[in-house]
């Protein structure tokens, strides 16, 4: 057998037995150990949301357990539930309750639109 045959034999039996190699590791060890932890990654984002509810509706609980009968005038009264009612559409909507729905953009752009822009004048 001439000598680059020889080596080209070579070649392609090292190659396909680190290919192989690889893969066998990348089957049999990798792969089940990163499925093992994406379901433990799934279980546990299961788990956080209702332990974050219930954190909040026990942390907002307690803070109007702990205001004074006093407090609890018309005033503060009302601030309480608007808080509460801020905090609770926060919560469940995200950002779009803070900075409105994406119909309230279209509206404020269409509104907003045509008009020359307003600039201070000097005097």
């Amino acid at each position: 057998m001439p000598l680059w045959a020889s080596l080209t034999a070579q070649a392609l039996v090292t190659v396909a037995a680190v290919l192989l190699t690889l893969g066998g590791f990348w089957r049999f060890v990798v792969r089940p150990y990163l499925d093992r932890k994406v379901a433990e990654l799934i279980e546990a984002s299961r788990e956080i949301e209702p332990a974050v509810t219930r954190g909040v509706k026990k942390g907002v609980a307690d803070t109007l357990r702990e205001l004074p009968e006093s407090a609890l005038d018309g005033t503060v009264k009302e601030s309480t539930r608007q808080f509460l009612k801020f905090g609770s559409g926060l919560f469940e909507n995200g950002l779009s309750s803070f900075l409105g729905t994406a119909a309230d953009l279209e509206r404020n752009k269409r509104d907003h639109t045509g008009k020359p822009s307003e600039r201070p004048k000097d005097s």
